[in-house]
């Protein structure tokens, strides 16, 4: 796995993948470790016999662990099926470790300390599948019928009640605390996937909700005089039925509602659309600080000089940014900056999250913001690099001045 492949994973998957490798590493790679001094002792102490079974079932448990991990992950954090089958083959792998070198030294006459440490020790590695995908009760049953069915053994191999007493109370507190960390690591990265999920529900619920006010508010503008130019048009309909000239008075009325009814849409789109740049800078700031993410701004020496239209226009900029940044990356830091170049005002967004680039899907808040920049003759570019995501917004000063003294009038 590359730098850049790394990169490309969200902050989510690369926790869950953090924590898998761990876990490959407690039940994979620290097993092997032991193969050396159990080999040296079993062959010291027992027979060469015991030093191929120790190592076979060794290498067979640690194999057995990368799909066992793989599936208990599936089971906790996607609700996949439970592997009982390689929890079982584990379960016989584990204890079949632990009583064979100790039979096989105790046929002999010897008994090895370092043997039974090993045998515990690989137990309590092992631990690590069964906490992750079993439930609290099923996991405590198991874990006292794992220590259980490993005291024959220990007793075989000469050692007294009392220490095989003690050796049972270690396992099982070494089972607690292995099973209890393994568990809370898990459950870590569940929440982390909740989390994001609830981030990315969050901006859709927040477009949700604008959309219920614009078409609120649109409802409340057109409702009531909707109804009434009906009912006028209705009325000169029979008036002019009849001859009465009254039915041209009522036509003019309907005209004369409908060009109100006009003027009432263009304001309610017009303060849908407008955006102060200060107000929607800060409420950027404080929704992305929120969320984790340190924002920077430099508005220059005074954005209210700028022309209101400007101002609002940059401002659905900085909105639809900062959502996008929100739902669509996995920035750390986002600065935004503002100044003028050759009588045109230049916004640029940059953000250190950078994600695939992921096919279009239509209805892209990109598209809108360029055709809206576009309709007072300014221009939006995006650069995508390795390490960053560059978002600029230009408009020409002049004629947006002039389009906001035409609207005035």
């Amino acid at each position: 796995m590359g730098v850049r492949a790394w990169r490309d994973y969200s902050k989510p998957k690369r926790i869950e993948i953090y924590i898998r490798w761990s876990m490959y590493t407690m039940t994979v790679f620290v097993p092997l470790t032991m193969l050396p001094l159990a080999a040296e002792e079993v062959t010291r102490q027992a027979s060469g016999f015991a030093a191929v079974l120790l190592s076979g079932l060794v290498l067979l448990g640690a194999a057995l662990s990368v799909p066992l991990v793989r599936a208990a992950f599936e089971c906790h954090l996607r609700g996949g099926p439970t592997p009982v089958r390689l929890l079982l083959a584990q379960a016989v792998l584990t204890q079949a470790a632990i009583w064979g070198p100790l039979l096989a030294g105790s046929r002999h006459g010897h008994r090895s300390t370092a043997l039974l440490v090993c045998a515990e020790f690989l137990l309590v590695l092992w631990a690590v599948v069964p906490a992750i995908a079993l439930r609290p009760r099923a996991l405590a049953l198991w874990g006292v019928a794992m220590v259980v069915l490993s005291l024959p053994p220990v007793a075989v191999a000469g050692d007294s009640p009392a220490a095989a007493v003690g050796q049972a109370f270690g396992g099982l507190l070494g089972l607690a605390g292995c099973a209890a960390s393994c568990r809370c690591s898990a459950w870590m990265v569940q929440v982390t996937w909740e989390l994001d999920t609830a981030r990315e529900a969050q901006a859709r619920l927040a477009v949700a909700e604008e959309r219920l006010r614009f078409s609120r508010d649109l409802h409340d503008v057109l409702g009531r005089n909707l109804t009434t130019m009906a009912l006028k048009a209705e009325l000169a309909v029979q008036l002019a039925r009849r001859g009465r000239p009254e039915a041209a008075d009522q036509m003019v009325e309907v005209q004369r509602i409908a060009q109100d009814s006009q003027r009432e849409v263009r304001e309610v789109v017009r303060g849908y659309r407008t955006a102060d740049l200060a107000a929607e800078v800060t409420g950027a700031r404080s929704v992305l600080r929120a969320a984790g993410i340190e924002c920077r701004i430099d508005l220059g020496p005074d954005p209210a000089t700028l022309p209101a239209l400007t101002q609002s226009v940059l401002g659905w900029v900085v909105r639809e940014a900062a959502t996008n940044v929100l739902r669509h990356s996995e920035a750390a830091l986002v600065s935004v900056r503002l100044w003028t170049h050759q009588e045109q005002a230049v916004l640029e967004l940059v953000n250190d999250g950078v994600r695939p680039a992921e096919p279009s899907q239509g209805g892209s808040g990109l598209a809108g913001l360029r055709e809206r920049l576009t309709a007072h003759g300014g221009e939006l570019s995006c650069d995508r690099s390795a390490a960053s995501f560059t978002l600029r917004a230009s408009l020409p000063l002049a004629r947006v001045a002039t389009e906001q003294q035409e609207l005035a009038v």
